[in-house]
């Protein structure tokens, strides 16, 4: 039932919802109106925000035109940099999802905060090992995805949480939902956390791990593994892209976010909200056309947000916002070696980035 004029939650629909309105009608922009309070960890995302070349990419893909063994395999690997845009807009913050009481709970139904994204991504510089003239050139654009991120805010559903040989109990309040137009659907859930500072972004090894030659044996070493050569190179030789600043490490598999490291050098961040989502916790996971299935399947995606609230003000004295992501994604391939050593190998997809939340009144240049 409703009160009065005002729409009962439980039965309004998603047209009924009315999005708060600015307090001056100047401050419209093409991002939408200012978001509620009411977003939970979600509120800071709603708006654009935009790195310029400053996103990085690794993934290995099937290449059937490789040099023949010891000099190549059916695979390459593919480093790109990239710029992004990456803009949230508010959608509802109580979507209800039905239930029923169950014992010691108050609420039968759910209430969820949404929001909605568009993720563009275009190329800046990208090179592959083995050579294979499908790099691309700068402006290609290389990644478009539509999703959602939800804040569940009451009726949660809890987690078992192993750190070592540790285990506890987590629960999940964040989940994120993806459309890549290579036919993936991916639902991921996790967790948010409130940080003072900057909290230690971990190591993350770009490479894969599976069933290689003699990797059951005390001494073997993957250096010495003609498979996996490429890795070799650009853990020798990091990706650089067109950076040329003083004591930039460039994109490495030994420890891919080692640049996000490297970006927060000389930055004061006073407060993080983290959002960490994987497709292994509970009921998520990623579902692909055949075709990926049959050649390069995504079985799983583990993604880190560290949303910045900087010392540093803008021109409303209001602080700053960064916003960096560690993304990985990991594929089954075809049978690489079936003649030799049958089994699957698994192949980490990694994306890193660090952007910059633009004022209220950013337009986009078209092109």
């Amino acid at each position: 039932m409703s009160n009065g004029n005002q729409i009962d939650r439980r039965t309004r629909k998603f047209a009924e919802v009315v999005p708060p309105q600015p307090t001056h009608v100047a401050t419209l922009s093409n991002r939408g109106a200012p978001p509620p309070p009411d977003l939970g960890p979600l509120e800071q995302l709603v708006g654009v925000w935009i790195g310029r070349g400053t996103g990085w990419n690794m993934i290995a893909l099937p290449f059937h035109k490789a040099p023949s063994p010891p000099a190549g395999f059916k695979f390459r690997v593919l480093m790109n940099q990239y710029d992004e845009e990456l803009r949230f807009t508010f959608v509802d913050d109580d979507v209800p999802n039905r239930g029923l009481v169950r014992p010691g709970e108050r609420d039968c139904d759910q209430f969820v905060v949404t929001l909605d994204y568009q993720q563009k991504i275009v190329q800046v510089a990208a090179e592959d090992r083995p050579h294979s003239n499908l790099a691309g050139a700068p402006g290609l654009p290389i990644h478009h995805e539509p999703g959602l991120w939800l804040y569940e805010k009451n009726r949660r559903t809890k987690d078992d949480q192993i750190v070592d040989d540790q285990v506890s109990e987590v629960e999940l309040d964040v989940a994120r939902l993806a459309s890549i137009p290579h036919g993936n659907s991916v639902l991921a859930l996790g967790k948010s956390a409130s940080h003072h500072g900057m909290p230690p972004i971990p190591p993350v090894s770009g490479l894969p791990s599976g069933r290689f030659e003699d990797v059951m044996t005390p001494d073997y070493d993957f250096k010495s593994d003609p498979y996996l050569e490429p890795y070799r190179h650009y853990i020798n030789n990091p990706f650089m892209g067109n950076v040329t600043a003083p004591g930039f490490p460039g994109f490495s598999p030994a420890d891919m976010n080692e640049i996000l490291r490297f970006a927060n050098q000389g930055v004061n961040v006073v407060r993080t909200t983290t959002l960490t989502v994987d497709t292994e916790r509970k009921s998520g996971g990623i579902r692909n056309v055949p075709f990926s299935v049959r050649e390069a399947e995504p079985v799983s995606m583990k993604s880190t947000f560290w949303i910045q609230e900087l010392a540093e003000k803008d021109e409303a004295g209001k602080p700053k916002l960064r916003l960096q992501y560690s993304q990985v994604v990991m594929l089954h391939f075809f049978h690489p070696r079936e003649d030799e050593f049958p089994g699957r190998a698994v192949w980490p997809h990694i994306s890193i980035a660090t952007l910059e939340k633009m004022p209220a009144d950013y337009q986009l240049v078209p092109g």
